[in-house]
């Protein structure tokens, strides 16, 4: 990896490392923020001296990473999983989980070679890095999706339930299931809301991405003066898009029928401006993290009644493919002027 600690979120590096945190509360003191929220695990919110357009001096080596990934659950797991899931359903004990499998391969050197391949070869909304050596945190995310935005006390959330290879290939259940997760949000949100101002300006939009299309919907709320970073992550993570409704009920699920933690996978991250009251953190989905010599890789799908166990399974493919196959290609764009 990398001798010193970086970040490029929200369109800008950053560099000189002043303040590492792992409380929320930290944030309140000012400055800007890089934030790593794990699903399962520790907050990292690191402040830096210097945000830049201009990408910082970076000494750092080559790339490997293998081809052949393995997987926290198979496909005849999976689709047991997804069954299992429907029983909980059937029994009434919840409505929708999202079930995950974790994805993994050898890899060595630093991953700001993967960060930028993916700007190269698979845009994304809220492309992401965050390295710190020090910590031995080493994350790069192509998500898609927006967890939380703030402006001044303005909140706004922009849930993704619904994914196909195309718009036309979007099923039945896609629109329910998306409706479902933005009543979800829409709680969430009511408990640090200022009375009356949760609305959803955004119901079913189709965005395009590489290689496939989401179902994407928003919600906004307005906040008072008082509210806290620790008030709005309390009310509103895991993001309710990957656990399920009830999310209480879908956390507990999650956590009998997956056989491995999600660690930075469906987190959180992005950046927080104390002094600018502004943020933008994404959901960590479409997410690569290293730890012991192996990179991970996040993958799954929504599991409604109405789901097909094999659609589910070959979702979560389609979500897998493409990013897999660039981070098992991707190359340092010294190493690829050196070959040129």
């Amino acid at each position: 990896m990398g001798s010193e600690a970086l970040a490029h979120v929200g369109g800008l590096w950053a560099h000189d490392l002043v303040e590492l945190a792992r409380d929320p509360a930290a944030i309140e003191s000012g400055g800007r923020w890089a934030v790593v929220i794990p699903y399962d695990g520790t907050p990292v919110f690191a402040r830096f001296a210097r945000w830049t357009a201009e990408r910082p001096a970076h000494a750092r080596g080559a790339w490997s990473c293998g081809d052949r990934w393995s997987t926290s659950l198979d496909e005849e797991s999976y689709v047991a999983g997804v069954r299992r899931i429907q029983e909980y359903i059937a029994a009434g004990d919840v409505y929708q989980v999202n079930l995950c499998r974790v994805l993994a391969t050898e890899a060595d050197g630093d991953i700001v070679t993967v960060h930028e391949a993916l700007m190269d070869d698979n845009p994304a909304p809220h492309q992401g890095l965050v390295s710190i050596p020090e910590i031995d945190l080493h994350v790069v995310t192509a998500s898609p999706e927006l967890f939380l935005r703030r402006s001044g006390n303005r909140l706004r959330t922009s849930p993704i339930k619904g994914t196909a290879a195309s718009r036309e290939l979007l099923q039945d259940k896609d629109v329910p299931e998306n409706i479902m997760i933005v009543d979800l949000m829409r709680n969430d949100l009511a408990r640090v809301a200022v009375t009356g101002s949760v609305h959803v300006p955004a119901l079913l939009r189709v965005e395009e991405h590489p290689g496939l299309v989401h179902l994407v919907s928003d919600v906004t709320c307005e906040v008072s003066e008082t509210v806290t970073w620790q008030h709005i992550l309390s009310a509103t993570f895991p993001p309710g898009s990957v656990t399920g409704a009830p999310k209480s009920s879908a956390v507990r699920i999650i956590n009998e029928v997956e056989p491995v933690s999600r660690e930075i996978y469906c987190g959180a991250i992005g950046w927080i401006d104390a002094d600018r009251r502004e943020a933008e953190l994404a959901v960590a989905i479409r997410t690569f993290w290293v730890r012991d010599g192996m990179l991970r890789f996040g993958t799954g799908a929504g599991i409604t009644w109405g789901s097909d166990p094999m659609g589910e399974w070959r979702e979560t493919e389609l979500k897998a493919r493409r990013l897999c196959a660039v981070a098992s290609k991707a190359r340092s764009r010294q190493a690829l002027a050196a070959t040129s």
